[in-house]
């Protein structure tokens, strides 16, 4: 907008295209070139042109009423005639709305001085040179030069669209080999430059611009598809943008400047006059979507952080860097909370006001003047009200390093709290053990914190296999780490492409991710070459860069692909910040007092005495699982050519948070019994649902039942669920399941009980019920031998219970790994289970084990450990919780209490309560209230001469089943210079057939075997009493004989014996003669 105070009004060419006073400011071209409406002939005598005039008129009316003549003809409802109508006008609307919009800027453009001039009360003459902008320049000398270049820029343009463009679309597809441009032309508006910025002081070897340009011209391109006869093009566009221009690197020899570097600020706005076929694209509707989608590959080359580069010398380094250089720094923006938000739920017609349903919105516009943009809405089923907005330089954020804050909202009411942090990048990795440090206590969502970034210049690729027929393959690459994969674009017939691509990935542990490169076709179904990379190998890389070869495996012998991996870490340098503590637990850093700089994280952090996990560890539950029966299930089995109609032999599945499940099989039953237990590790998070199929088996494939969903929110806040669920996708059928939610609790006081309880309630064919819930996390390890002929450590560690194991993660070269892992395991007994430990190294074997008897945790305050474990092997030590947690059942049929050394039965008033509440009675059983006591006193008789066995019999009522439980034997005589090999044999009296016979496993050498096995049978409470049990002891004589020594029996009439009582008693055993007694 400046301008010098002895200059004359003369019009530039932009101003007064067609004026011919000052031929030195015109284009060359603007006036050479004819326009091809016109012919360059008159018109003809006037008579003559008023008749062609009419006869054309005519005409156009009369192709508008042939789709409305072939519509009756064709026998079309009159609505298909006034569809296409409204169609018609309102593509008419849409394109007379897009000329009237090309006109209006034209114009605008043209009388800019007099409209300025006239804005500003002033003469038609040009501004004084005291009128300025302090930021931005009007360049109008740039504009000058650029309506002089502009026919030869049109020039090149057609040729480069014909020579390059053209041939590259007709070889991508075979029915576009008839493509080509008919038409070129960018007309003679040219695209003006209204204001330039220049950047002073980013970097000496570069020049920074800033050009905000507008483009409103009369481009016209048309295009053709001869095979087809399709013709397209575009007749006008409009295109209004910021445009950096970087002139990079300066160099002492012509040009001076190496490269030219382009790019938009911000997705610039796009306005485009169709022609032929794409007139459909402005359509309403189909107008927006054009206008996207091209806005979007326009974005996909040359928006932020994408940019085009021109080299402007052979021979150019760092190409790929200079179209992805590496940041200045990293922001981390915590949003952390708002408040004072306007309410915009309305209810009852607005009568009543409720809240909102807030989420926000954060940009980062990646430009010097960068901003933080944060939009707060109201999240409703149709259009999400907007709720205000905040800007901030992110300049504020690099002179405080920290800014910790809360902002006020524009265009709403209310603040937001923010925490914003620059964190440097470091070329060495001397702090990453701080920063990996830091970042564990970091609460991030969704993702956990970065450490590191790195950047990878993909530049080429050598000798790449050749597809099949030996053709050239079209060579692209996929770069993965984790759950993150990037592509490049396709070089097509070619096995020596070339890329020139960068590409960024965030890292949360450097140590122990890998880079994943997969060479491909475009297809994707052909690799042509792989390489896992560690990205530990950077971290002992001069600079943290690799620039080099790397070849290629499962590929062809010479093949390999050169990169450049440049690796930053991100360094928060600040001494403010400290390292946060566990809730509630003090002490959880020892910190050196004499420390002046204590818990900052520019210096190491001290090391921890105590775990510090997130709020998540320990608040699972397991949730119990009880397949009870079905009923009215589909017949699937047929017989004789399907002729004979046969039944199912049912069996159900589960699954649930990832572990499957499967019931036995019923043969020939519609209405299967199955009563088996599952139980399963669960967690809280929302959506998760038990899936259960029934299916019917068969020799080929197995035949579907139905199938049924439970939602695990619903157990999981009720505690407790016992429904037939009616089976789906099936006509008939129902299943009958129980589910229950286990809580663990931290005491062991009702440890004895709870073990009780499994053992009656326990089904034949399920597994041993648990009893407590292990929780470990397992955070760090600290002083890890090193074996003879190693230089470095890859440690993990292994969990084991039982048969249940878990493996964490490998952290690669390092003595004091931190895993940051945590696992939970079934207990079925937890006073003789262990939780063995060993901590290995990649291919070094075992550096130390440890083994933790759960019977420490029984004693442990809360049944919790926290601290430092040493390893057997004497060096290195682990820091690890162990927490255990008493899984009671409160819907099991049972009610536990602890009435020790008495046999009395009280009335049910005077029973104790169940800690942490009154007495609970179940639904499924509300008749039964059952006392578990503990006979095992030190006043109770001692054995007899034969011995004693323990035994506990129940009648299980809502199972309708009498359940006797076979503990063990103590005290048994021998008769041999060995020990016997003792089992026990049940026979339900006075049948003797093997229907009724149940008998133990058989244990070797002892005289005090422990068995802890369960038996039942089906019959009815009063069938039961009039029964007998009879108990035997045995042992196998010899090893080829097939008899059996007893070694005592006893008989207990179940008519005398109380069954509802499900005591554990000794009973003195007899030889065949007597008869047993308690």
């Amino acid at each position: 907008m400046e301008r010098s105070p002895g200059e004359g009004p003369s019009p530039s060419p932009m101003d007064q295209p067609s004026a011919p006073s000052d031929p030195t400011d015109q284009p060359p071209a603007a006036h050479a070139k004819p326009d091809p409406g016109s012919g360059g002939q008159p018109a003809g005598p006037g008579a003559a042109g008023e008749a062609l005039a009419v006869l054309t008129s005519f005409g156009r009316r009369l192709l508008v009423l042939i789709p409305v003549y072939l519509a009756g003809a064709v026998g079309l409802s009159v609505g298909f005639v006034l569809f296409g109508l409204a169609l018609y006008l309102g593509w008419r609307r849409v394109r007379d709305e897009k000329e009237r919009s090309l006109r209006a800027a034209r114009q605008l453009l043209d009388d800019e001085e007099q409209l300025t001039a006239k804005t500003l009360y002033m003469s038609h003459r040009e501004l004084p040179a005291w009128v300025s902008f302090p930021d931005v320049e009007k360049a109008e000398w740039l504009n000058k030069i650029v309506a002089q270049v502009w026919p030869f820029l049109g020039q090149y343009m057609e040729k480069l669209l014909a020579e390059t463009v053209a041939p590259a679309v007709r070889g991508s597809n075979p029915h576009l080999q008839t493509f080509t441009f008919t038409r070129v032309e960018l007309g003679e508006k040219p695209l003006r430059i209204i204001g330039v910025k220049v950047h002073p002081g980013q970097r000496k070897e570069q020049i920074l611009l800033d050009l905000n340009i507008s483009y409103v011209g009369d481009v016209q391109i048309d295009v053709e598809v001869k095979k087809y006869f399709c013709k397209a093009g575009v007749k006008g566009m409009q295109l209004h943008g910021v445009l950096r221009v970087i002139l990079e690197p300066l160099i002492g020899d012509l040009p001076f400047v190496g490269a030219v570097s382009m790019f938009f600020i911000r997705r610039p706005t796009l306005d485009i006059n169709w022609t032929g076929m794409t007139n459909l694209l402005d359509i309403p509707g189909l107008s927006s979507l054009s206008d996207t989608m091209i806005m979007d590959s326009i974005a996909a080359f040359l928006v932020l952080p994408n940019r085009l580069l021109v080299p402007l010398v052979p021979d150019l380094q760092d190409v790929a860097q200079l179209r992805s250089p590496l940041p200045r720094g990293i922001i981390r923006i915590h949003l952390l909370a708002a408040r004072g938000l306007s309410s915009k739920d309305k209810y009852v017609k607005g009568l009543i006001e409720g809240k909102s349903d807030p989420y926000a919105l954060v940009m980062v516009h990646e430009v010097p003047g960068q901003e933080i943009e944060v939009e707060v809405f109201d999240k409703d089923p149709d259009k999400d009200d907007f709720l205000g907005r905040m800007k901030l330089d992110v300049g504020k954020v690099l002179q405080a390093s920290v800014l910790d804050d809360w902002f006020p909202l524009q265009g709403g009411q209310g603040q937001v709290h923010l925490r914003l942090e620059w964190l440097s990048l470091l070329s060495d990795a001397e702090k990453l053990e701080q920063v990996l440090q830091w970042n564990w206590g970091v609460s991030s969502r969704p993702d956990p914190p970065s450490a590191a970034i790195l950047v990878v210049y993909l530049d080429r690729a050598q000798d790449l296999p050749l597809k099949k027929g030996n053709k050239e393959p079209n060579p692209m690459v996929q770069l993965s780490i984790q759950d993150v994969t990037q592509e490049s674009k396709a070089v097509y017939s070619t096995n020596c492409p070339v890329w020139e691509e960068a590409f960024r990935f965030f890292l949360q542990d450097p140590q122990s991710q890998e880079l994943d490169v997969q060479v491909k076709d475009d297809s994707r179904a052909l690799t042509l070459g792989a390489l896992t990379l560690p990205l530990a190998r950077l971290l002992t890389a001069p600079e943290l860069i690799l620039d080099q070869w790397f070849q290629l495996s499962s590929s062809g012998p010479n093949s390999r692909l050169y990169m450049k991996l440049v690796m930053r870490i991100l360094y928060l340098d600040s001494s403010e910040i400290c390292f946060p503590t566990v809730p509630g637990c003090p002490g959880a850093w020892d910190v050196d007092s004499e420390n002046p700089q204590r818990g900052s994280s520019v210096d190491a952090p001290p090391r921890p005495c105590h775990t510090t996990p997130d709020s998540q560890f320990g608040t699972e539950h397991v949730l119990r699982i009880h397949v009870l029966e079905a009923q009215d299930l589909i017949a699937k089995d047929r017989f004789l050519g399907g002729l004979v109609k046969g039944k199912s032999d049912p069996y159900v599945k589960l699954k649930l948070a990832g572990r499957s499940f499967r019931s036995h099989v019923v043969r020939e039953d519609l209405n299967p019994r199955w009563n088996e237990v599952f139980e399963v590790i669960v967690t809280s998070v929302p959506g998760q649902e038990l899936e259960v199929e029934v299916f019917d088996k068969d020799l080929d494939k197995d035949d579907f039942l139905g199938r049924c969903k439970v939602r695990l929110t619903t157990v999981l806040n009720s505690g407790f669920l016992d429904e037939w669920l009616t089976l789906e996708d099936v006509p008939s059928g129902r299943l009958h399941l129980r589910l229950e939610r286990l809580t663990p609790r931290p005491t062991a006081a009702e440890l004895e009980e709870v073990l009780q309880v499994n053992s009656l309630i326990q089904t034949q064919k399920s597994a041993e019920l648990a009893a407590a819930l292990l929780s470990i996390y397992m955070e760090r390890a600290e002083d890890l031998p090193l074996r003879k002929g190693t230089k470095h450590l890859s440690p993990y560690a292994t969990l084991t219970v039982g048969d249940s194991s878990h493996k964490t993660k490998t952290i690669s070269q390092t003595s004091a790994p931190v895993w940051d892992e945590s696992a939970s395991f079934l207990i079925r007994k937890p006073h003789t289970e262990s939780l063995e430990l060993q901590v290995r190294g990649e291919g070094t074997g075992v550096l130390g084990s440890l083994s933790l008897p759960l019977s420490e945790l029984l004693v442990a305050d809360q049944l919790c450990l926290d601290r430092w474990f040493t390893l057997s092997s004497g060096q290195g030590q682990v820091l690890l919780r162990a927490q255990l947690g008493i899984l009671v059942s409160q819907h099991s049929g049972v009610e536990a209490h602890s009435h020790s050394y008495s046999h009395s039965s009280s009335s049910l008033s005077e029973e104790p309560e169940l800690s942490g509440g009154p007495p609970h009675i179940t639904s499924s059983a509300p008749e039964l209230r059952q006392r578990l006591t503990h006979v095992d006193s030190p006043l109770e008789a001692p054995a007899g001469p034969l011995g004693q066995v323990k035994l506990t019999l129940w009648y299980y009522s809502e199972e309708r089943k009498l359940v006797s439980i076979v503990h063990g034997c103590r005290s048994l005589r021998q008769n041999g210079r060995d020990p016997p090999d003792p089992y026990v044999s049940l026979l339900l009296l006075p049948d003797k057939n093997r229907g009724t016979k149940r008998r133990t496993s058989q244990k070797k050498r002892t005289l005090s075997p422990e068995f802890n096995e369960r038996f039942e049978w089906e019959l009815p409470l009063d069938e039961a009493q009039r029964r007998k049990l009879d108990v035997s002891v045995k042992s196998n004589s010899s090893f080829m004989s097939r008899e059996r020594e007893l070694l005592g029996k006893v008989q207990l009439d179940l008519a005398e014996t109380d069954l509802s009582q499900g005591v554990a008693r000794w009973y003195d055993l007899m030889d065949n003669k007597d008869k047993g007694s308690s």
